[in-house]
This record gives C-alpha cells, sequence and structure tokens, in this order.
C-alpha cells in the first residue's frame, strides 16, 4: 500500500467510507471500534518506545517487545476486519484465528509462572512503560466491549472477540512482568 496524500478532506462532512467503500457516519459503530483498536495500538507504541530504553541487554524485555510488535501488527489485522462491511471480502483479508488466541494464552501462562500469585487486585500504575502497559489493557477492554455491541448488530468473529478478551488478560500480566524485570513496587487496592 503507498500512501501519497494524507488529507483527501472526504471525510469533513462527518463521514468516511469503509473498506469496501460505503459511506458511513464516523460515529458509526464499526468505526468506533476499528478507532478503539487503533487507540489501543498507539497506547503499545508509547509502552514500547518506554520498553526500548531498557534495551539491548534485557533479554525478557527484548521478548516482550517482539512479542508487543507482533500484537501491533495483529491490531492492524482486527482494524481492518472491522472496516470492512458485514459480508464483504477482498483479496488477502487479514483473519484472527484460534492459533492466534492459542498464542496469547501461551504468553499468558508462561509470564505468569514467573510472577508472584495475586492476593488482593493491583492498582495501575508503576513505571512509564508498566503504566502505558495497563492503560493498554482498559483500551483494549474498551476496544472489546465496542467490538460486542457491533456483534450485536452486525455480523462479528467470535474468534475476534475471544482475542481481544485474551489481549487485555496478556497486557495485565506483560505490565507485571515489566515492573518485576524493572523491580517496581507493585501497589495493592486497600480496601476502605
Amino acid at each position: 500500500m503507498r500512501i501519497s496524500k494524507v488529507y483527501t478532506r472526504t471525510g469533513d462532512g462527518g463521514k468516511t467510507r469503509l473498506a469496501g467503500g460505503q459511506q458511513v457516519f464516523k460515529d458509526d459503530q464499526r468505526v468506533e471500534a476499528y478507532g478503539t483498536i487503533d487507540e489501543l495500538n498507539a497506547v503499545l507504541g508509547t509502552a514500547r518506545a518506554f520498553i526500548a530504553e531498557r534495551l539491548p541487554g534485557d533479554t525478557k524485555l527484548e521478548n516482550l517487545d517482539k512479542e508487543i510488535y507482533f500484537i501491533q501488527s495483529k491490531l492492524f489485522d482486527v482494524g481492518g476486519i472491522l472496516a470492512t462491511a458485514s459480508g464483504m471480502s477482498f483479496p488477502a483479508m487479514p483473519e484472527v484465528t484460534e492459533d492466534d488466541v492459542t498464542h496469547l494464552e501461551g504468553l499468558i501462562d508462561s509470564i505468569n509462572a514467573e510472577l508472584d500469585p495475586l492476593k488482593e487486585f493491583i492498582l495501575p500504575g508503576g513505571g512509564k512503560a508498566t503504566s502505558f502497559l495497563h492503560m493498554a489493557r482498559t483500551i483494549c477492554r474498551r476496544a472489546e466491549r465496542r467490538c460486542v455491541t457491533l456483534s450485536r448488530e452486525d455480523s462479528l468473529s467470535p474468534t475476534l472477540l475471544m482475542y481481544l478478551n485474551r489481549l487485555s488478560d496478556a497486557l495485565f500480566v506483560f505490565a507485571r512482568l515489566v515492573a518485576k524485570v524493572q523491580g517496581e513496587s507493585e501497589h495493592f487496592w486497600k480496601r476502605g
């Protein structure tokens, strides 16, 4: 894909076009869904920028950075799927598969095995990368909610919903891993 012009003025009236050319309002559920995926991707890029400050030299963070990079690419696939009207398809249409979900589950399990068991809820925060990963988790949950809303009025792959659900869990353990590697204290919710 080659983008030669950043602005087109075609969206000035509050409408945009889906991948198949259908014109919709910019607050359409489909646009809300892929816009939230884009926001999630941007926050993951910010987390990676802060992780990069600790690279090279830390194998765990190098591996995590590679995984987040892969996830960012997969989120472009998710955005492409969401930007395509139901029933439409195009050559080399991206997809989210059960293997993608299984990959996230494997990551969650392997990272979680290295972490102390949770006894209380963790307050989001910590260092910069950790904080942005917690923020990414909450944006991922919002993206999942947007996709659930869309799925009730239009066709959407259940595997895509599963992927977003697992991704938010993965982002939680990513945040905990970064906190551990960087020697940051986790702050726990104090009742009352």
